[in-house]
C-alpha cells in the first residue's frame, strides 16, 4: 500500500521549504532586489540594471530598437495598424506603445526610435497625459530619436534633394514636439551607402556619428581583421575635414546573435533564473554572453562595443525583450568579466570620443554591395523604372508648388504642398523609390504620390490664377507670427485664407497640369481652337535664372499661330505622333484615366519659351490661316529606305551623324569646341539569371541583385539587321525615330540651340515567352581612351571617380563582371581622356556602369521571372491590365537621357547646368479661353526677383517654403566641386535681390535639416591615422542675422530662415 496521506503532505511541506530556503539564498547570492519604476503604481524590477560604462573593462552598449519599414511587405498604413497579417505579422502601433509601457516601468531601460512616418501616427492618436509621459522619457534620455528622418531612406535611387526634405520633415516635428534635435545618422538596412549620406545627410545636418549594417562581404571582412568596422568619414573631397563624421559598421548586421534575440516569436532561450523550475540557466547564458562580446570586441578599436537589441517589427510586446535584458544586465555584471548596460548610440559614441584613439579615414563610399560572391544588389539600381521617373517628375513639381505657396500665402487648411511633402517623404523609404517591394505596395506609394500631385497642381493653379489676375492676398505677417502652431491648427480665426475662387477677378480662369504629357496626352491643349477659342499655356521657372526652354505639347490642330506675352507670334513647330506614340498614348491614357485618349490628327506643337528666374511668362496659342507665315511650320518627314550614306542632324551647338547602313548614331561634334567623338549607341539585355547556374546555387536576379547568366549582352535581332529610320525636320527641331526592335523604340533629337542629344526611348513589354527574364541597357560605345575610369555620381551631388574591377579599401576579388561593376546614377555617368568628356545624364535613377573601356551602359529596365531571395518573395514582373475583358501585358518604361561631348574644360559647365534644368523642369499650365478677345489678365509676366536680377551659373536655389508662422525657409547650394571648373570658386548670393519686394527683417543660419542654429553645432574633433590632407576647405564666411548678402564655397549648402518687414 502506499504511504498514508498525512505522511505526503509532511514530505512535501519539508520539501517546499527547503526549495523555498534555496530561493532565497538565489535572490542573496545574486543580489535581486527591488528596483522602482518610473510611476509608483507600477511592479518593481528585482533586478539591478542601473549600471554604466567603467574604465577598466570592457563595457556592452545594449541598444533597444526597432527596424520599421516603410511599407515593403505590407503598405505603410498596414504595418501601422497592423492589418493583412497573412502577409506579415507586424503592427507598429503596439511596438512604440509596448515600448512606452516598457520604460515606464524602470527609469534604467532605453530605447531608440527612427521613422517619423509612424511615430507620428501613434503620437496623434494619444491624449494628453500619454503625450507628457512620453516627453519625460524623452528629456530624461530614456527614449531617443535616431536619424529621426520621416523614413530611413535609400542611398542609391535617392536624390539630395528629397533626402534633405524627407529628413526635414520629420526633424520638423520631432524638433516641434520635444525640442530636441537628433545627433545620430542610423541607416542600418540601406543596400549600399552614399558618400552623399556621409557628409551632407550626416555631418551638415548636424550629425556627430553615422551607424549602418550593410557594406560589402569583402569589405566587412577586412575590416574585421584590420580592426576599422569603425573609422572616420570623409565624404566630399570639397569640404574635407569640416564635413566629417565618426562612421561604423556594426557588428552584427542590427540584430543580436541568434542566441540573444527575445521577440516573442524567437526561438532563442530565455534567461531562466528560477530555481523553483526546470531548466535553470543563468551561468550558460553568462558565459555565452561573455564569448560573444569578447568576440565581437575583438574585431573593434577601445573597451567599447555595442550590441544592437532589436530586428525587424520588434518589441510588439517589450518585456519579452527589457525583461531578459533586465536579467542580462544584472547576472553578467556580477559576473564581473564584462560591463553590461542599456545605453544609445549617442552614449556609445561619446564613449569612444573620450578614449582618445586614433581612427583610420574613409573616403568615397560604399557601392556597390555584395552579401555573397554572386550576389551584387546592383538591380535595385533600376527595378521600377517608371515609379523612379515618378517620383523624380513629382519632385520638380513639389519645389515648384512651394515657390508659388510662398508667393502668394501659404493656405493651411488647403489645398497646400503637404500632402505631395509627405507622399514624397515616404516614397524615399529603402525599398520603396528603391523598387523591392511588393507590387501592392508599389502600388500604395503611386496613389499617395497621385493623390499629392492633385493637391499640389491646385497650389500651383491658384497661385498662377491669383498672380496673373493681380488678385493677391495681404495678410498681417506680424500678427501671424504671434500666433502658436498650436493655435493655428485648432482656431481658424488665426488661419490666413487665400481668397476664394469668387474673389478672383477672371472666375471661370482655371488652369490646369497635365501629368500624362509623357504619353502625348493633356486635354486642355487638345481643344479645338478653329471657333476662336485661345489656349494659354503658362510657363513657370522654378530656377534661379532666367532659360530658354523647348515647350512640347499635343495639339489637334493643324494650323496653329504661338504669341508671347507681349502680343509678339514666335516660331513654331508641328512634328506629327509617331504611330508607336499614339499606342502608347491610348494603352496607358487607358489604364491610367479609363477613357479612350482618341487618336485624330495629332501633332506635338513647339515653340521656345524664355522664362524669367522664379518667374512666369504666358503664351497665347489660337487658330490660324493656314499657310499664314506667322502660323507654325510643318516638319517634313522622310521615311529612309537607303542602305547607304548619313543622316545629319544639327543645331547651333552640336552635330550629330547617323549611319545610314546601321541605323545608328556614329558621330557626335560640339560645335563651341570642335570636339568630335566616334559614338555607336546600341541597345542589348543581360539573361537573368533563374538561380540555376552552378556557382551558388539558387541565387537568381531580382527586384534586388543583378545576377546575369553571362557577361554578354545580346543584341536586338541579328548582326545584320538595320534599324529601321524615319527622318523628321523643321526649324526648331530635328529627329530621327529609330526601330530597334516590336518592344525597343526610340527618337534622336536635336534642338535648334542645343549642344546635346536627347534621347527619348520606349522599352518594353520586354518579351519573356521565350521563358528568360530580360535586364535590358543602352550601350554607347566611344572612342575615348579610359582606362578603366569612369565617373558616377553620388544622389546627384558630387561625381566620383569608378575603376572597373577595383575597390579602394580592399583587393576585389572579382566575380561578377557586369553586376560587380554597377553603380547608382541620379544625375549621370560620364568618360574622360586627356583632352575630352563623354557625358550621359539620366532623368531617373537607374544603374549603369563602363564594362569596357571607351563604353558606358544604363540599364532602362527590369523583367524577372523568379526572386532573389532578399525577403521581398514577390516576382519583379510589373504589368499592365486594360480592357474589358481586361487584358494584361508588361510594362512599358518610357523616359529620356542626354548625350553630350566637350573638352574636359567645358563638360562640367554643361553636365551641372542642364543637371539642374532637369531637376528643376518647366512647369506647363493651360487654360482655354472661349473668346480670342478675351483676357487671361493683366500680369502675363513675373519674376520674383530684383528686376535684372538671377543667382549665379554656380548656384542653385534648392528650397523655398513657407513656414508656419510666415517666415520662409531656403537653401542656396554650390553646384561645383572643388577644382572642377573655373566656376568652383566662391559665390555670392543678394538675399534682398533674391526675394525682391519682400523686404527681409533678419535671416538666420540654421543646419541642412533646419532643427539647428549652426552657430550652436560643435562637431566632435577625432584623432586620425596617416597623412591625410588638413587642408580648409574653401566655404563661405560666417553670416550674421542682418546680413543679406551670403557666400557658398565648392559644394557648400547653406540652409536659412528669413522673416519679413
Amino acid at each position: 500500500m502506499g504511504a498514508p496521506i498525512w505522511w505526503v503532505v509532511v514530505l512535501l511541506v519539508l520539501g517546499l521549504s527547503a526549495t523555498v530556503s534555496e530561493a532565497d539564498s538565489h535572490r542573496q547570492k545574486f543580489g535581486l532586489c527591488s528596483k522602482k519604476s518610473n510611476d509608483d503604481d507600477e511592479d518593481e524590477s528585482p533586478y539591478n540594471t542601473d549600471a554604466g560604462p567603467v574604465p577598466d573593462k570592457l563595457n556592452v552598449h545594449l541598444v533597444p530598437h526597432t527596424h520599421d519599414d516603410v511599407g515593403w511587405l505590407k503598405t505603410v498604413d498596414q504595418y501601422f495598424v497592423g492589418s493583412n497579417n497573412t502577409i506579415q505579422i507586424a503592427a507598429v502601433q503596439y511596438i512604440i506603445g509596448s515600448v512606452i509601457d516598457s520604460l515606464l516601468k524602470n527609469p534604467d531601460r532605453k530605447f531608440i526610435y527612427v521613422e517619423q512616418a509612424f511615430f507620428q501616427r501613434w503620437w496623434r492618436l494619444q491624449n494628453k497625459q500619454m503625450q507628457k509621459k512620453v516627453k519625460k522619457l524623452v528629456e530624461k534620455g530614456q527614449l531617443e530619436f535616431i536619424n529621426g528622418g520621416w523614413c530611413m531612406h535609400d542611398e542609391a535611387t535617392t536624390h539630395y534633394l528629397d533626402m534633405i526634405d524627407q529628413t526635414t520633415l520629420g526633424h520638423r516635428y520631432i524638433k516641434d514636439q520635444f525640442d530636441v534635435a537628433p545627433r545620430i545618422g542610423w541607416q542600418i538596412d540601406p543596400f549600399g551607402h552614399s558618400a552623399v549620406q556621409g557628409y551632407l545627410l550626416g555631418a551638415e545636418a548636424g550629425f556627430d556619428a553615422l551607424f549602418f549594417a550593410r557594406a560589402d562581404y569583402q569589405d566587412k571582412a577586412k575590416r574585421q581583421t584590420d580592426r576599422t568596422m569603425e573609422f572616420i568619414w570623409r565624404g566630399s573631397k570639397s569640404l574635407g575635414a569640416s564635413a566629417q563624421l565618426f562612421g561604423g559598421l556594426l557588428g552584427h548586421h542590427y540584430d543580436p546573435p541568434p542566441e540573444f534575440r527575445y521577440d516573442i516569436r524567437s526561438e532563442a532561450p530565455l534567461i531562466q533564473d528560477d530555481p523553483l523550475l526546470y531548466d535553470y540557466n543563468v551561468e550558460e547564458r553568462v558565459e555565452l554572453f561573455v564569448k560573444l562580446v569578447q568576440e565581437q570586441a575583438s574585431q573593434f578599436r577601445t573597451n567599447h562595443t555595442m550590441w544592437t537589441m532589436g530586428e525587424d517589427f520588434a518589441y510588439e510586446y517589450a518585456e519579452t525583450w527589457f525583461k531578459q535584458m533586465d536579467k542580462l544586465i544584472h547576472y553578467v555584471n556580477l559576473d564581473g568579466r564584462v560591463n553590461v548596460f542599456y545605453s544609445t548610440p549617442s552614449m556609445y559614441l561619446d564613449s569612444k570620443h573620450a578614449a582618445n584613439e586614433t581612427w583610420p579615414v574613409k573616403e568615397d563610399d560604399f557601392f556597390p554591395y555584395a552579401d555573397c560572391p554572386h550576389c551584387y544588389w546592383t538591380g535595385y539600381f533600376t527595378s521600377r523604372a517608371a515609379l523612379k521617373r515618378y517620383v523624380r517628375r513629382l519632385s520638380g513639381v513639389l519645389q515648384a508648388a512651394r515657390q508659388l505657396e510662398f508667393i502668394v500665402g501659404k493656405n493651411e487648411t488647403g489645398p497646400n504642398t503637404d500632402s505631395l511633402e509627405e507622399a514624397m517623404a515616404i516614397v524615399q523609404h529603402h525599398d520603396g523609390v528603391s523598387g523591392t517591394e511588393r507590387q501592392h505596395v508599389a502600388n500604395d506609394y503611386a496613389k499617395r504620390l497621385s493623390i499629392g500631385a492633385a493637391e499640389a497642381a491646385e497650389v500651383i493653379s491658384t497661385a498662377l490664377n491669383r498672380l496673373i489676375s493681380g488678385n493677391l492676398p495681404k495678410p498681417d505677417m506680424k500678427k501671424k507670427k504671434e500666433v502658436t502652431a498650436k493655435k493655428l491648427l485648432k482656431d481658424p480665426k488665426y488661419v490666413i485664407q487665400m481668397p476664394s475662387s469668387e474673389e478672383v477677378s477672371n472666375e471661370s480662369l482655371k488652369f490646369e497640369l497635365c501629368f500624362l504629357l509623357n504619353v502625348s496626352y493633356c486635354p486642355p491643349t487638345e481643344v479645338d481652337l478653329s471657333g476662336g477659342k485661345t489656349l494659354v499655356v503658362v510657363a513657370y521657372n522654378p530656377l534661379g535664372w532666367p532659360r530658354d526652354e523647348m515647350i512640347r505639347i499635343p495639339v489637334t490642330s493643324t494650323s496653329l499661330t504661338v504669341t508671347d506675352s507681349d502680343g509678339q507670334a514666335i516660331p513654331s513647330q508641328l512634328v506629327p505622333l509617331s504611330k508607336i506614340a499614339k499606342g502608347l498614348r491610348e494603352k496607358y491614357v487607358m489604364a491610367h484615366e479609363g477613357v479612350h485618349a482618341g487618336q485624330g490628327d495629332l501633332s506635338y506643337l513647339v515653340f521656345e519659351a524664355s522664362v524669367p528666374p522664379l518667374g512666369y511668362r504666358t503664351f497665347h496659342i489660337k487658330a490660324s490661316v493656314p499657310g499664314s507665315p506667322k502660323s507654325a511650320q510643318h516638319a517634313s518627314v522622310e521615311q529612309s529606305n537607303e542602305r547607304a550614306g548619313h543622316v545629319q542632324l544639327q543645331s547651333s551647338g552640336a552635330h550629330i551623324q547617323i549611319s545610314l547602313q546601321t541605323g545608328r548614331i556614329e558621330k557626335m561634334k560640339d560645335l563651341k569646341t570642335g570636339v568630335i567623338a566616334d559614338v555607336e549607341q546600341s541597345y542589348c539585355w543581360y539573361n537573368a539569371s533563374d538561380g540555376n547556374a552552378f556557382e551558388s546555387q539558387g541565387q537568381a536576379s531580382g527586384a534586388y541583385i543583378f545576377r546575369p547568366n553571362s557577361s554578354e549582352c545580346f543584341p536586338l535581332g541579328s548582326p545584320d539587321d538595320t534599324v529601321q529610320l524615319t527622318v523628321i525636320r523643321g526649324p526648331l527641331v530635328e529627329e530621327v525615330h529609330q526601330t530597334f526592335s516590336p518592344w525597343i523604340s526610340q527618337v534622336v533629337r536635336l534642338y535648334r540651340d542645343a549642344d546635346h542629344a536627347e534621347i527619348e526611348f520606349m522599352v518594353g513589354p520586354i518579351p519573356i515567352e521565350d521563358g528568360l527574364g530580360k535586364e535590358v541597357v543602352t550601350k554607347v560605345s566611344t572612342n575615348l581612351e579610359s582606362n578603366g575610369e569612369f565617373f558616377t555620381d553620388s544622389n546627384g551631388r558630387d561625381f566620383l571617380k569608378r575603376v572597373r574591377n577595383y575597390r579602394s579599401d580592399w583587393t576585389l576579388n572579382v566575380t561578377e563582371e557586369v553586376a560587380g561593376n554597377y553603380y547608382p546614377l541620379n544625375l549621370g555617368i560620364y568618360l574622360a581622356d586627356n583632352e575630352t568628356e563623354f557625358s550621359v545624364l539620366v532623368d531617373r535613377a537607374l544603374g549603369g556602369g563602363s564594362i569596357r573601356d571607351g563604353e558606358l551602359e544604363i540599364m532602362l529596365h527590369r523583367r524577372m521571372l523568379h526572386d532573389d531571395g532578399r525577403g521581398v518573395s514577390d516576382v519583379l514582373n510589373e504589368v499592365v491590365c486594360t480592357g474589358d475583358p481586361e487584358i494584361c501585358e508588361g510594362l512599358t518604361v518610357q523616359g529620356t537621357y542626354y548625350l553630350h561631348t566637350s573638352s574636359k574644360t567645358e563638360a562640367p559647365k554643361w553636365r551641372r547646368s542642364y543637371g539642374q534644368e532637369i531637376l528643376f523642369p518647366v512647369q506647363l499650365a493651360f487654360t482655354v479661353l472661349e473668346s480670342s478677345e478675351a483676357n487671361v489678365g493683366p500680369a502675363l509676366n513675373f519674376s520674383l526677383l530684383a528686376s535684372d536680377y538671377s543667382l549665379p551659373p554656380n548656384v542653385a536655389l534648392l528650397t523655398l517654403q513657407e513656414l508656419e508662422e510666415g517666415d520662409v525657409l531656403f537653401r542656396l547650394a554650390h553646384l561645383y566641386e572643388i577644382g572642377e571648373d573655373i566656376l568652383s570658386a566662391v559665390a555670392n548670393v543678394d538675399t534682398q535681390a533674391l526675394f525682391g519686394k519682400k523686404r527681409i527683417d533678419k535671416i538666420e543660419e540654421v543646419t541642412l535639416t533646419a532643427n539647428q542654429k549652426k552657430s550652436d553645432v560643435k562637431p566632435l574633433q577625432w584623432n586620425v591615422e596617416g597623412n591625410i590632407s588638413s587642408t580648409v576647405p574653401l566655404r563661405g564666411h560666417h553670416h550674421k542675422k542682418h546680413e543679406v548678402l551670403v557666400e557658398l564655397g565648392p559644394m557648400e549648402i547653406r540652409t536659412f530662415i528669413a522673416s519679413f518687414e
